[in-house]
Order: structure tokens, then sequence, then C-alpha cells
């Protein structure tokens, strides 16, 4: 499969030399087709480490965004500008491992689906991280009923069709998988290896997060009932 892939960074310099060293690492047939970074508005040394970096990885290509928007923001600048018919994303901060998009493509191929999700077993971080984010899962998982145990999870494959057709917002990225389904698109899920941040710290703060999360939430549920509303009155009105 020929695919594009896309790495939002935000500030992530030191981690950025080794995770294109891993990627470019990949057997031949794994191999993104091309690397797109994009840079979202980093105050580090993010923009000239990747431009060193570029003369050493022909496949690479940076777009740096004017103003810092975040990662939904980052992504769709990266799947705008890609240019295959699949589309992965990776974090920025070395915790994906890109060894994982080999499985993650061989099920996209196998299992016909739209977007492949990936989903981390529980991270060893402090415990108010990790019990927001527990609660945060369940809670989507029960409200939207999406079937995806970790949908913040950044390593993910997607058509690209697919995913430029959603709507858009400022968290879009965390909500793929119930939006990639109320488009009535197909999603798998598969476990994925978690590892430690290299260098620096997380750009997301917990009560931060949990409060645009559940704006987001309500968003999408609403999202959701309109299209199993629209449903129903083609049901109705259909001979």
């Amino acid at each position: 499969m020929r695919y594009s892939l896309v790495i939002p960074a935000h500030n992530e310099a030191d981690n950025l030399p080794p995770l294109l060293a891993e990627i470019c690492a990949l057997p031949e047939g794994q191999r993104p087709f091309e690397i797109i970074l994009v840079d979202d508005a980093s105050a580090d040394a993010t923009a000239p480490v990747v431009t060193a970096q570029i003369a050493a990885h022909p496949s690479l290509r940076m777009l740096r965004l004017a103003k810092h928007s975040g990662q939904s923001a980052a992504m769709l600048a990266g799947v705008k500008a890609a240019r295959s018919d699949w589309v992965a994303t990776i974090d920025a901060d070395g915790e994906n491992d890109p060894a994982d998009l080999a499985r993650m493509i061989v099920l996209a191929e196998t299992s016909g689906a739209d977007l492949i999700g990936g989903e981390r077993p529980p991270r060893r971080s402090s415990w108010s991280k990790e019990l927001g984010s527990r609660l945060a899962n369940d809670l989507r998982r029960r409200v939207l009923s999406d079937g995806c145990s970790d949908s913040a999870c950044g390593l993910k494959l997607f058509r690209r069709a697919m995913l430029l057709q959603l709507p858009s917002f400022d968290g879009m990225h965390r909500f793929l998988p119930a939006l990639v389904q109320i488009a009535g698109g197909q999603t798998r899920f598969l476990g994925v290896k978690i590892r430690p941040r290299r260098h620096g710290r997380s750009n997301y703060g917990n009560l931060r997060r949990a409060a645009s999360g559940l704006i987001d939430l309500g968003g999408v549920l609403w999202l959701k009932r309109c299209s199993l509303a629209g449903a129903v009155r083609i049901a109705k009105e259909e001979p």
C-alpha cells in the first residue's frame, strides 16, 4: 500500500531526529511514500532541525503553520498536502512505534476498513493523567458507542478522501473513529505499543483537555443523532 505519513509537531525538536531515523529505516514495503512534518508554530528549534533532516531523508517535507493551531489543524494541513490515497498519522514525541504501521497496513488491506486506529495499553504515567485518560475514553465510548478504547492514540491509518469529508474542529483528532462511522465508513482497531517520551513534556494539561473534550463530545453526539434522524427520515420516505 502506498501511503503518506503525517507528523504534527509542536516543540518536539529533540524527539524528531530519532523518530525520523526509525521511520526511514522501515523495510521498503512498509516505508511511507512521503513524510509530511507539520510544524505547528513551534517556539523551539523544530523548523531548523527538520530542515537539516530533509537532506538526509528525501521523502521528508515540512509545512509550517503561521500560528499555533493545535493537533487537529496540523493533522488536517498535512492530510490536505498528502499525495497518497491513504494517510497515516503518528505522534512526534516518539511514544508511538513506527513498526506498528506494518500491521495496520495489512489490516486495512484485508478488512476493507476506511480507518485503522491504534489502541495503546495503559501507560506508566502520573495517576492523574492515567485516571483522566481512562475516564475520558470510557465516557466517550459509552456515549458514542464507537467501539474504540483509545481514540486519542496518534497512530492511525485512513483513506484520505474519507477524512477530508468529515466536519473539522479543534479536537476532531480525538473523535475520528466516531466521525468516520457517522459518515458511513468502516473502522477497525489494533493494539499498538506505547513507549516513554524521550525528551520534553506533554503539550496537554488534564484540566484543559477535559473541558474541551466534553464540549467536543456533545458536538459529535449531536452529529450522530442528526445522522440517525436523517437515515430514519430517508427510510420512511422510500417506497
